[in-house]
């Protein structure tokens, strides 16, 4: 059982949870990009390592995009074909290495990147 002590706590996870849930699921203006991510646990939890990789300044290629999400979410079937299809849905940029013409390199694109930056503005303006 939790802590019903401590009142702080309970109003800010009901807070984070309603915040969430407003940006995510109810909300019925999120950009396709954004529904596309939201619509199962495996492309959320890759959007989020994704971006993370990439705002950290990570080169990050085929099998490390593959790779940002632990194996037990997706076989390395479905983490592929979700890479693909966001390439071919225009989120995510992919590129030759200027060192290995087969290597291949992956961005957002400036859609995504505005996309999921506004997001991550109106989640922050909501908990703040």
């Amino acid at each position: 059982m939790f802590d019903s002590k401590n009142p702080d706590s309970i109003k800010n996870a009901k807070r984070l949870i309603r915040t969430v849930l407003d940006k995510t699921l109810d909300n019925s203006k999120n950009p396709a990009s954004l529904n596309f991510f939201q619509s199962d646990t495996y492309k959320f939890i890759f959007l989020m390592s994704f971006m993370w990789e990439y705002l950290e300044g990570s080169e990050i290629s085929q099998e490390y995009a593959i790779s940002l999400v632990p194996k037990k979410f997706a076989s390395r079937i479905k983490r592929l074909q979700v890479l693909k299809q966001a390439v071919k849905l225009g989120y995510i940029s992919e590129t030759s290495s200027s060192t290995d013409k087969r290597r291949r390199l992956y961005e957002p694109t400036p859609a995504l990147m505005s996309d999921f930056l506004s997001y991550v503005d109106a989640i922050n303006s909501k908990t703040a």
